[in-house]
């Protein structure tokens, strides 16, 4: 019942929203939209808490550094972003242009001003992630990006991809890993959701001027072993390293 009652919501909160930011999406500036944006997110943890029974606990703020910076997550379950989103007053997501095929998202994406780029990879995706993150960046903006580029389930890891380390090279920020094991409470894109307390934790942050090897090694293994402590800590069972499978895209994709 709590998972049918958190679907309803969840549609009738996303549908209200959208129709809201794409009305905002009208008048001049972000700050409008970026408003509806953010009582969206912040609903949407509010159902997850109270109808779903899925409670955020969020660790390691401490470690967020100052200014600009980069979150590096762990994508797991459809509710990573609302989580993210939710404690921050505004973020420059890096998404996949599919979202740009559902009516309106795309004029308010283009308004929030995400960074969208082709979900394909290759040279033109890396270019268009430089153009729209320089435009962040100038604006002083934190940005959002996940790594993987797939949701992964829980146990499951895909290779990470090196556009973050472009990213932190190119405007010297830093990144900070982001590990979760919402995908316990919240799998992927299921329906069925599991009552419990699902924890967001920020990791110490990686200077930006690490060789490129060093850097995606000290990333992954940062964000992987705290993500399988959050999962053995909720769910019982000892520490498990995520298994590497193959993105659904990984075949004919270079590394960017």
């Amino acid at each position: 019942m709590r998972s049918f009652l958190f679907a309803a919501a969840y549609w009738v909160l996303s549908v209200g929203y959208t129709l809201l930011a794409a009305l905002a999406a009208l008048f001049p500036g972000r700050g409008l939209v970026r408003g509806v944006i953010r009582a969206y997110v912040r609903s949407m943890v509010w159902a997850m808490r109270h109808v779903a029974g899925i409670r955020l606990h969020v660790e390691g703020r401490e470690h967020l550094p100052e200014g600009a910076f980069i979150l590096a997550c762990k994508h797991q379950s459809w509710g990573d972003g609302f989580c993210i989103y939710s404690q921050f007053d505004d973020l420059a997501f890096v998404t996949g242009d599919h979202l740009e095929r559902f009516p309106l998202l795309g004029t308010v994406l283009r308004k929030l001003g995400a960074i969208v780029v082709n979900n394909c990879g290759g040279i033109e995706a890396r270019r268009a992630l430089a153009s729209r993150a320089a435009e962040a960046h100038a604006e002083g903006r934190r940005i959002l990006i996940y790594p993987e580029g797939h949701l992964a389930r829980v146990g499951e890891k895909f290779r990470y991809r090196a556009g973050v380390w472009h990213m932190a090279r190119d405007f010297q920020m830093p990144v900070v890993p982001v590990a979760t094991n919402l995908g316990l409470f919240w799998p992927q894109q299921s329906h069925r959701k599991q009552p419990g307390l699902a924890t967001l934790a920020f990791l110490p942050p990686i200077a930006p001027d690490l060789p490129k090897a060093q850097f995606m090694e000290t990333l992954e293994a940062a964000i992987e072993q705290r993500t399988a402590e959050l999962v053995s800590e909720a769910s019982g069972q000892p520490i498990s390293p995520a298994v590497r499978v193959p993105a659904p895209d990984e075949r004919g994709v270079r590394e960017t």
